[in-house]
């Protein structure tokens, strides 16, 4: 007897380490797929959740692709709604492990043949290079998934004599808590639902429990894998919250529908048996566990968007407006923090065009202090953050977008010292010229902001850039004319200066404004195309 719990908690431990070889390797070597994937099929509730379902049942982990979820609306890249559908299909696609263990690990003993993929998967991790290295690490995962079946199947027969659960009532509401409550505990302490269902099965299999055991410990897993979101949300951003609280809401919806269902789940089987010769086993249970999660979700699943507000609702956004999606947990997958970088500035983009525009009024609108504060501290807190960003030379596409946000911050700091010193609109009626340059300049910041938010057609970026450099050789001309003028005595000199300074002024900012939109522009997730030489003025030349 004394071998067979060292042999029980070998199969939970080779089981738990191979799905974390597995996940961790196919994240690695498909990772940009997927995240590309995941964005590129989410764009409604519906669409999302199957993306949820597929990209969890490829790398089996639900927590995996729920926390992607929550970087992706951390950084803006999907609504909160979206990731809620992609976390119902997560939910629904972790059940696919129960029917790998049923099917496969039980059915089918593929312990011993699963040794030779595992050789060959070390052998692949060990000798190939780049990502087909990774390919090799989820292959053996794979493999160590069956042998830790096979190892947790013999050391369950072995125990199932000292350990009867089978002996407990299970046909009382007592009872089938009680089995939920050993589920639930289960789960919390192998911090993994789909380990605690394929030790539920493998016990099933083995006899140590009944089959209305089995079904109420499937509810109380389910439900305990809220657990581990509950306690990685616990001082992160509001999206990672709302997502944990939205994950411990369906599956406690969820375990209440399975709980009303189980006696009528029972009667099913028990017919089956009767008249259909179908066994109450381990291919029931995962049934089972799908069919009441696959509920659950048809009951949220059209309720996505208004459970998103009420959550949204419940969870507020903290901390300062412009920087919200700076989400330090962002910071160990570098392309969704860039991505924050990205809509942090244009959001910061946003609010000095509206303050600029302000201050070229007439009559001048007083400019707000407060606000002036609050994008100069924006700026201050995205170059930090960005700082922490990992760099990673390998990656050129990576490496592009970090310089191109880099540049972009460079050109807002300039504009936001521009701010401090905007020229007198009302002087404008004065002269011809300063007009047409306040009109020109409120003209681009319009356009420059409705591109940022989305609402111009493509190639918006190109054209403001034409639009300045055609601005910046009439405004050259303007005071090449203007110094002409004031040697033949039609202008005061101290009156010209200012007018110079002037058209200097918004020349710097019409060029400031379409450089900041260009770098952002080609800054996107998918990428840009890198139009643009970068200029003397990029690299740091004195204004």
């Amino acid at each position: 007897m004394t071998p067979y719990p060292f042999q029980l908690a070998g199969g939970i431990g080779l089981f738990l380490l191979g799905m974390s070889l597995l996940t961790d390797g196919l994240r690695a070597y498909a990772g940009k797929s997927l995240r590309q994937a995941m964005i590129r099929f989410t764009g409604t509730p519906l669409r999302a959740f199957l993306s949820g379902v597929f990209i969890t049942a490829l790398i089996q982990s639900s927590s995996a692709t729920t926390v992607t979820a929550i970087g992706f609306v951390s950084a803006g890249i999907l609504t909160f709604a979206q990731a809620l559908g992609v976390v119902l299909g997560a939910s629904l696609g972790t059940t696919a492990t129960g029917w790998m263990v049923a099917v496969l690990g039980l059915k089918i003993s593929l312990g011993l043949y699963a040794l030779p993929l595992i050789a060959i998967g070390a052998f692949i991790q060990l000798l190939a290079r780049g990502r087909a290295r990774q390919l090799g690490l989820a292959l053996a995962g794979f493999g160590l998934i069956f042998v830790g079946i096979e190892s947790l199947q013999r050391g369950m027969e072995g125990f199932a004599p000292l350990f009867d659960l089978a002996a407990l009532p299970s046909d009382s509401i007592a009872g089938t808590a009680f089995a939920a409550g050993i589920g639930f505990a289960m789960t919390l302490v192998m911090q993994s639902s789909s380990a605690a269902i394929a030790t539920t099965l493998t016990a099933l299999h083995a006899g140590a429990i009944q089959f209305e055991q089995a079904a109420a410990v499937a509810i109380g897993a389910s439900i305990g894998t809220t657990v581990t979101g509950v306690i990685a949300a616990i001082g992160g951003s509001p999206a990672a919250k709302r997502t944990a609280l939205a994950h411990v809401l369906f599956n406690l919806v969820t375990g209440v529908i399975a709980f009303l269902l189980l006696p009528q789940f029972l009667q099913a089987i028990a017919w089956g048996q009767e008249h259909a010769g179908l066994g109450a086993g381990a291919i029931s249970i995962a049934a089972f566990h799908t069919r009441f999660t696959l509920l659950g979700v048809l009951v949220f699943l059209p309720l996505v968007r208004p459970f998103a507000e009420l959550l949204v609702w419940m969870v507020p956004e903290r901390g300062p407006a412009l920087t919200r999606k700076l989400d330090r947990a962002l910071l160990q997958h570098p392309a969704v923090a860039l991505e924050a970088v990205r809509g942090a500035l244009i959001e910061t983009a946003c609010a000095l065009f509206e303050a600029l525009r302000a201050s070229l009024s007439i009559p001048r609108a007083k400019i707000d202090y407060l606000g002036r504060i609050q994008i100069q501290q924006a700026l201050e807190a995205i170059e930090g953050f960005i700082a922490q960003v990992p760099a990673d030379t390998a990656d050129r596409v990576l490496s592009q977008r970090r310089t191109a946000l880099v540049h972009a911050l460079d050109h807002l700091m300039r504009m936001r010292e521009r701010l401090d010193t905007p020229p007198h609109a009302a002087d404008a009626h004065a002269h011809a010229p300063l007009q047409a340059a306040a009109a020109s300049t409120v003209e681009q910041l319009h356009a420059a902001a409705d591109g940022l938010a989305g609402r111009s057609a493509t190639g918006w970026a190109e054209l403001l850039q034409a639009r300045a450099d055609t601005l910046e050789a009439e405004r050259q001309a303007q005071r090449a004319e203007i110094i002409e003028q004031t040697a033949e005595g039609r202008w005061m000199p101290e009156r010209a200066l200012e007018i110079l300074d002037w058209l200097r002024w918004h020349n710097r900012v019409g060029h400031h404004i379409a450089r900041v939109c260009v770098y952002l522009d080609e800054a996107r997730l998918n990428g840009g195309s890198l139009p643009y030489v970068v200029s003397e003025s990029d690299l740091g030349q004195p204004e």
